[in-house]
């Protein structure tokens, strides 16, 4: 077993590869002055189970590219089976036709994943479940909900908590946490005039004096979760803490969610922290290492991934 990291979040390849007590392949991702992506490996690795690390995240094209390139090496060099470990899965809000003559790019993502070399893939907390149909090779898709449910019940013990959804579409997933903290549910209604503008029409469920969790997968601009943090207040909380695995924190995002009424906002590490992130007085990190290695080290002995969950 081998692990390779690409450079999108080398913090995590390491932290993954201290928790498997394993060395990172001795490789280099580097850059021509043309900006081209160039691969190379400095060890042998034929016939090896290859793990490479590497989230799609901004800039992703660039980040997407290193791990197709990545793959495409590893494959020419002999290894026995490529697992892409992708953290964060980016397009994967490009899951289905938006409107006429629109792309479906978590597809076209897939595909070239696939036809890069990779066998099988790791992530976790996809936007869309039915992004693991689009591929064609085995997907095991892991899920934050248990170190999110650990973390609030350490952080947040004594309290009178309500976990909220802030959409619709994330009831399933705020459901399930709220069922294991047995506590009850609030849904978000919004609507989305366009990408990345959101706006609260009304909060489903009464959360008057109690203390709200918003759990979701992604912040992006972070509009979503202030206004929803804002709406939940005026209805009487006391107090809106948001829970979401992938941070991509575009534009302003870290300083706006600084200026709303959230007090403590948690992601996991699944994207690197940017400095801001990492400075933010109400944001933190909660890391996925461990729960990455051990996926990792049941894929490799060929045991159960699912049974981590259970």
């Amino acid at each position: 077993m081998k692990i390779v990291s690409c450079n999108s979040n080398r913090p995590l390849a390491q932290a993954v590869a201290d928790n498997l007590q394993l060395p990172l392949v001795n490789a280099s991702v580097r850059r021509f002055a043309d900006m081209e992506i160039f691969v190379e490996f400095h060890e042998n690795i034929r016939g090896e189970d290859v793990f490479v690390l590497q989230s799609t995240s901004a800039p992703a094209n660039d980040h997407l590219m290193e791990l197709l390139i990545t793959m495409d090496a590893l494959r020419r060099s002999s290894a026995r089976r490529i697992t892409a470990v992708v953290p964060y899965f980016g397009y994967a809000r490009q899951d289905r036709k938006t409107g006429p003559r629109t792309p479906i790019s978590a597809k076209l993502v897939a595909n070239l994943i696939t036809e890069a070399g990779a066998d099988r893939v790791l992530t976790l907390d996809l936007h869309a479940g039915q992004i693991q149909g689009f591929f064609d090779i085995p997907v095991d898709n892991l899920f934050a909900a248990p170190l999110f449910v650990q973390d609030i019940k350490a952080r947040y013990a004594g309290r009178n908590l309500m976990v909220v959804s802030p959409d619709v579409g994330g009831v399933v997933r705020a459901r399930a946490i709220a069922t294991r903290l047995h506590t009850d549910l609030a849904i978000i209604d919004k609507r989305r005039p366009q990408a990345g503008v959101s706006e609260v029409m009304n909060v489903i469920g009464d959360v008057r004096d109690r203390d709200c969790i918003i759990v979701d997968d992604i912040i992006d601009s972070g509009g979503t979760h202030c206004n929803a943090a804002e709406a939940i207040m005026r209805n009487g909380a006391r107090s809106v803490s948001v829970y979401v695995t992938h941070g991509v924190f575009s534009g302003g995002a870290v300083a706006r969610v600084g200026a709303s009424s959230i007090e403590m906002l948690t992601v996991t590490d699944s994207i690197a922290a940017t400095e801001a992130v990492q400075t933010g007085a109400n944001v933190r990190q909660l890391p996925i290492a461990p729960l990455l290695a051990e996926a990792m080290r049941r894929i490799s002995e060929e045991s159960s991934v699912s049974s981590l969950f259970d």
